[in-house]
This record gives structure tokens, C-alpha cells and sequence, in this order.
């Protein structure tokens, strides 16, 4: 019995023993752990930011294209039947005003050219009468009346020539037989529907060329029925791309047409942006997003101050570089580069918005 005691004993020593080195352990680390201080190298980068205090705003996407602004639009009809030759240009080409995007080979033009030349020849003969009316009227050998007459024949020679000279030039302007096809405007060729050997009509009803300038190009968004309460004209609004996904295009909501399009039940949204560099082409895939204001404030901050950990948001608060506070709070909603709180931060707090992530586990390790 008394060896069980001794045991028993010896047990209880060595745990007291224990105990008592593991608090001196614990101590002494404690003792020696370094409060972390935001490092020189980082803080040049840091983002310091101010909780603000802003309207509440909804995001609302819809799909949409890129279209060109009809209003820039020219479509080049044929004036004369004939057979297409010498096409210079292809979709997507820019093209200057006057320029020849191909030619029509034509027995108008050629008749037209006949009319000319016989105009020219008749102003000639014409004025050789003229001529000799006057010398004999001078001479005393015609009358006054024939020199008149003279000079009425010389000036109807004249008009027919100008009229025949006004037709060869709205009609071709080329005494090869051929009508040259011109773009009236500066712009992209965004449809050809002609190729070379191709006979065409006076009386067809498709273009031979679509020019567009595209300095201005819209975007034509679906509003289903359920959201149609929600967008207003004016609503400013972010557009993206498949094809540039990082470039947030900025605009507002130009037109929404008030019916709805009888065969998927949508009705369409327009928004117009300035396109100055041409990145934007007619029939991209667009999404836009609707960014609806609320009557209500909110608590604004970058939302690229939010670390989300173990289900839960939280932001840096900034005292000092030696005095980061770890701080959780309740997120309201997230809209692009916004987050609007509804507890966890005040106004006029500073946080950290910019590299959150790397403070946050220099603090956690």
C-alpha cells in the first residue's frame, strides 16, 4: 500500500514540475514576441484609405452587343447596272471620302460618254456658225437675225454639253465606260457584298458597301420584364468585353425603347460610347452593368480592403505602421470596386486598401 502512495506521490511532483516549466516556457516567449511593424519596402505601396459615407448603390447586369451608331452609316447603292471589276477593299478596311472601292463596268456609262463626246462636237460646230454669222453679218451679207439665231443654237450646244458632263459625273465621271464606285464618308468598310465579275441591277434592293465611321458605336442591352423598374435613362453604367475583360468603359443609359421585342420578350437599352481608338467593333459581346443609386446611405470602402477568412469579412484598420488592427465586419453588398458595411468600421476610419492579404498573414503567423 505504501508503494502505491510513493508512486502515487512521485506522479504528482512530476506533473506539478511540468506545470510549472511549461507557464515559465509560455512566459518567456511571450516575453520575447516582436509586435509586427509594417515593413519600409511595403509601405512605400500602401493604400491608406478613409471609411466614407455615400449612397447605397445596386449593380445590375444585363447582355448586350456592339452595334454602330446608324446615324454614321452609309450604304453605297448601284445608280447603274453593269459588271463589277476592281474591288480594292475588304471588311474592316478604312476608307477616306472619294476614295475608289472598285468600278462598274457599264454600257450606260458607255452611253453616257457617247453623249458627251457628241455634245462637245456640236458646241464646236455651233460656234464655227457662230463665227461665220458674224464675219457675214459685218460683211453685210446676213442679217441680224441670223447672227441671233446663231448664237441661240451655240448656247443650247453649250447647255447640252454641261447637262451631258453633270450626268457623266453623277454617273460614273469616266470616259472608259466605267462607273467608279466612291466612299462618300471617312469610316470602316463594315459590309461588302460584291465581288469581282459580279452583274448587278439599278433595281437591287442589298448595297454594294456599308461604311461606318465608328468613332461613336452604341451598345444594345436585353432588360427582361423584371428589371425594367429598375433602369432609368440616364443610369450610369460599365461596360466590359469578352475581348478586353480589364477595360471598364464608362457611359450612361442613352435611350431605353418602351416596347418589347415581340420574339424573346426583352426591351432593348442603348448606351453610346466614344470610341476613339477603334478597340470597340460592331457585333462584340458586351456585358453592362447598371449601377442603380439607392435613397439610402451606406458606410463605403474599397473593396479591395475586404479579406474574406474562415466565412467571415474582415478590414485593416491603420493607426500607425506598429498599430494594424485585425477588424471583422457585416457586408451589406459588394458593387465593383465598392463595399458598402453595415457594421464593423465608423467613418473616418483609416484602413488598408491595397496588399490587405499579405498584412493580414504577417499578422495571423
Amino acid at each position: 500500500m505504501n508503494r502505491y502512495k510513493n508512486i502515487l506521490g512521485t506522479l504528482l511532483v512530476v506533473l506539478v514540475l511540468f506545470s510549472l516549466f511549461s507557464c515559465h516556457s509560455n512566459k518567456s516567449n511571450n516575453d520575447e514576441r516582436v509586435p509586427y511593424e509594417i515593413p519600409d519596402s511595403l509601405m512605400k505601396t500602401l493604400k491608406i484609405d478613409t471609411v466614407k459615407m455615400t449612397k447605397l448603390t445596386h449593380a445590375i447586369k444585363f447582355t448586350g452587343m456592339v452595334d454602330f451608331d446608324p446615324d454614321k452609316v452609309v450604304t453605297i447603292f448601284p445608280l447603274i447596272s453593269g459588271n463589277i471589276q476592281g474591288i480594292s477593299v475588304m471588311p474592316g478596311d478604312y476608307v477616306k471620302a472619294g476614295q475608289v472601292l472598285g468600278k462598274i463596268k457599264s454600257a450606260e456609262v458607255a452611253s453616257y460618254n457617247a453623249a458627251l463626246i457628241t455634245a462637245e462636237a456640236n458646241v464646236r460646230l455651233t460656234q464655227i456658225q457662230l463665227d461665220q454669222q458674224t464675219s457675214l453679218f459685218k460683211s453685210g451679207l446676213a442679217s441680224q437675225v441670223d447672227v441671233a439665231n446663231a448664237e441661240v443654237n451655240h448656247q443650247q450646244a453649250l447647255a447640252a454639253k454641261t447637262a451631258a458632263e453633270k450626268i457623266l459625273s453623277i454617273n460614273g465621271n469616266n470616259k472608259n465606260g466605267e462607273y467608279l464606285i466612291k466612299s462618300p464618308i471617312d469610316g470602316f468598310v463594315v459590309q461588302k457584298n460584291v465581288n469581282n465579275g459580279m452583274a448587278i441591277r439599278t433595281d437591287n434592293n442589298v448595297g454594294l458597301f456599308m461604311i461606318s465611321d465608328l468613332k461613336d458605336v452604341w451598345v444594345q442591352a436585353n432588360v427582361y420584364e423584371a428589371n425594367i423598374s429598375k433602369v432609368h435613362q440616364g443610369d450610369e453604367v460599365d461596360v466590359t468585353t469578352i475581348s478586353y475583360p480589364d477595360k471598364v468603359f464608362k457611359g450612361k443609359v442613352n435611350k431605353l425603347l418602351n416596347v418589347l421585342d415581340p420574339t424573346n420578350k426583352v426591351m432593348k437599352m442603348r448606351i453610346v460610347l466614344p470610341n476613339p481608338n477603334y478597340i470597340l467593333k460592331p457585333q462584340m459581346f458586351a456585358t453592362v452593368t447598371v449601377n442603380n443609386s439607392d435613397s439610402k446611405d451606406a458606410i463605403a470602402i474599397p473593396s479591395t480592403a475586404l479579406i474574406f477568412d474562415h466565412s467571415q469579412y474582415y478590414v485593416l484598420i491603420y493607426k500607425s505602421r506598429k498599430d494594424v488592427e485585425l477588424r471583422p465586419v457585416e457586408v451589406i453588398s459588394i458593387n465593383g470596386d465598392t463595399a458598402f458595411i453595415k457594421s464593423g468600421v465608423s467613418v473616418g476610419d483609416y484602413l488598408i486598401g491595397s496588399q490587405a492579404i499579405l498584412i493580414y498573414g504577417a499578422l495571423s503567423s
